[in-house]
């Protein structure tokens, strides 16, 4: 336990993480290899919390021309799709695991209880939030950071499919440059899409760094767990 320096983590994931690299639907093998680091991260001793997006099923882009609440109710559903995947998954490597959605669905999932899911992270039990806030016009970044608050986890580990925070998109400007560190206010400054700006004022204002990542490497959890330099640390 000596070599962890964080007890409690929030992990965001973004939907199109777990698609690979078809872009859609869900990955077996993403799915495996990020349960198999939380899985990682749980025998360390991290109590771990999850909050999944839906982009690899329904975004609201998509529904351009339908009401904006009927396109994010569509896309809390595409969340919980993702939770129940990942927690088939960790079951199966024998992590006890809940699935609490911000809207009911009594018959597959917890609805959000705060005192349940403190008391589930602190039995060592995984803790997959579906559903955003349950509110539409909130993204589920804002939900993790919401999450993150409400359960007082220590950090938010934002898993990317580029290795860090850049000054642009490195994928179409070669001449972006990464950054080790960032604080919350360059990056809302800056308009670096870390995170949605309400997500990022939220950990702000409850002083909850954020350490964003590339997710291919297998071991980028465990090491952003353990205080090694990885990725970009967001904070004061």
């Amino acid at each position: 336990m000596s070599e962890i320096k964080y007890k409690r983590v929030l992990l965001k994931l973004s939907g199109e993480a777990l698609a690979g690299e078809e872009k859609r639907g869900i990955s077996a093998e993403v799915v495996e290899d990020i349960t198999r680091q939380i899985k990682e991260m749980v025998d360390l001793g991290v109590e771990v919390a999850v909050v999944v997006g839906g982009g690899n099923f329904w975004r609201g882009k998509y529904g351009y021309n339908m009401e904006k609440t009927t396109s994010d109710h569509m896309g809390m559903l595409a969340t919980t799709i993702n939770a129940l995947a990942l927690q088939d998954a960790l079951e199966a490597k024998g992590v006890h695991t809940r699935v609490q959605t911000a809207i009911e669905m009594r018959e597959i999932a917890e609805p959000y209880i705060l005192r349940k899911a403190t008391k589930h992270l602190g039995k060592g039990r995984v803790v997959i939030f579906a559903c955003g806030t349950g509110n539409t016009h909130f993204t589920t970044d804002t939900g993790a950071a919401l999450r993150a608050a409400e359960v007082n986890a220590e950090v938010i580990l934002v898993a990317k499919t580029i290795d860090g925070v850049y000054s642009a998109d490195p994928k179409v400007d070669p001449t972006a440059v990464k950054y080790d560190s960032i604080s919350y206010m360059d990056v809302l400054n800056k308009d670096l899409k870390v995170m949605d700006a309400t997500a990022i004022s939220l950990c702000r204002e409850n002083n909850i760094p954020l350490i964003v990542f590339a997710m291919n490497d297998p071991e980028n959890m465990i090491r952003a767990i353990k205080g090694e330099n990885v990725g970009t640390i967001v904070s004061d």
